[in-house]
């Protein structure tokens, strides 16, 4: 996914002191989303000089945001390896995603690896109130870690709805039950850490286009099924797809049974209503299940209501699936939570149907494939949403930074 930086011309200071944040920017960058590379693979990249280039690394060596190492040994390979950039793993962003049934708290470094994870499962759906008052309480509880061993860049909220892009306000998530809500406002004063806010779907989208099974594709559609209902996120000519507020996506309401049950929304035959967590456990007689327990269940039974309703969550899913396609000419459609269970257990008969129902040069060749990060992947998009300013201004975020104690370099 292409990465958009401000114009050189919208910064202040002298134009060298602007290319130089924009090429350090750059580098930052690319050795946090490739998780690490060399120095002739940045030079190759961004079509700099050797000295440039070497300068930029040891400039970010020196801000305590990378360090330089040589990569793990690869069996068979000849020679010693080249010494490679690392992102500093101990920079890190908060990732926070409520749902109806649980709250779960990570900490994400740079590099989108996920080195904690807490889930607070909720006996009810929660209030923004108690939502913030629960990831106070965590983060409370980790604070002795963090200040310790970590520096946070900021605090990336997932939620499942309507998020405007600009404040963090919720417009509404309806299985929340919240409704122009004040979440990120409310998390900054309870944390003391900036937090950002997005769409968990939006999100899920751009961190497997960075650092999953579309890594380098311009072009996705990503589907996310929770126990919220099903969100959608677009990443079109490498960008993704946000709208004037950062609506865009609500691919779960996209009609696929105009004789379904009443969605609430208002219309009837939604893609969320028709396809649904809920259905699935209810005919496996279980409570909950995460991602992986789902996909054994569903892979083992062989009750009658459980085929039947697998096949015809399938069937509405291939609808919703070849509109997408017939839309936005994908490179490839990623399914991800229980959605990615269904494509395990009837990936032939959604790949018949959607080649079946798209456009035939378009549904023969685009990909249906699952989420590569699964359950980290909410967390990882969210983490993103911390990660901008750092990565627009890495000098920048550094100062900030200075009165803090000296933090570990990886």
């Amino acid at each position: 996914m292409s990465t958009a930086l401000p114009a050189l011309g919208s910064r202040g200071g002298s134009s060298n002191d602007q290319l130089r944040r924009y090429n350090l920017s750059m580098v930052m960058t690319l050795i946090h989303h490739s998780g690490g590379c060399s120095r002739a693979e940045i030079t190759r990249r961004m079509g700099l000089n050797r000295s440039t280039v070497g300068a930029l690394v040891a400039e970010l060596v020196e801000l305590g945001l990378a360090f330089e190492g040589e990569p793990e040994s690869v069996s068979g390979r000849v020679g010693r390896p080249s010494v490679q950039v690392f992102p500093n793993p101990a920079i890190v962003a908060l990732a926070v995603y409520p749902d109806v049934d649980a709250i779960t708290v990570c900490i994400v470094g740079l590099g989108g690896e996920v080195i904690r994870r807490i889930r607070y499962d909720t006996v009810r759906v929660p209030t923004v109130h108690e939502t913030v008052n629960v990831v106070k309480a965590i983060v409370d509880g980790m604070r002795g870690e963090i200040e310790s061993s970590f520096r946070v860049a900021g605090v990336g909220v997932a939620v499942p709805g309507l998020v405007n892009s600009n404040d963090g306000r919720v417009l509404i998530a309806p299985h929340l039950g919240w409704r122009d809500a004040s979440l990120a406002a409310a998390l900054t004063k309870a944390l003391d850490y900036p937090v950002f806010a997005g769409n968990d779907a939006s999100l899920g989208a751009i961190a497997e286009s960075l650092f999953g099974i579309a890594r380098g594709m311009d072009d996705l559609v990503y589907l996310n099924g929770s126990a919220s209902g099903i969100g959608g996120g677009l990443i079109i000519g490498g960008s993704p797809l946000r709208g004037t507020s950062g609506y865009a996506g609500e691919l779960g309401h996209t009609l696929v049974n105009n004789t379904g049950s009443r969605c609430h929304c208002g219309r009837t035959g939604c893609l969320e209503t028709e396809v649904s967590l809920s259905r699935l456990l209810a005919v496996l007689k279980l409570a909950r299940a995460d991602q992986d327990e789902l996909e054994i269940a569903l892979g083992v039974s062989r009750d009658p209501k459980v085929m039947r309703e697998v096949q015809r969550q399938i069937d509405m899913l291939s609808e919703a699936i070849s509109n997408f396609v017939n839309m936005f000419d994908p490179e490839i459609v990623i399914l991800g939570g229980f959605l990615a269970s269904l494509l395990s257990v009837g990936r032939e008969r959604l790949a018949d149907a959607v080649r079946l129902r798209s456009m035939s040069s378009m549904g023969h060749s685009v990909v249906i494939e699952k989420a590569s990060l699964r359950s980290r992947i909410i967390m990882v998009g969210a983490a993103e949403l911390a990660f901008a300013g750092l990565l627009d201004d890495p000098a920048g975020f550094a100062r900030g930074a200075a009165g803090r104690a000296d933090q570990p370099r990886g």
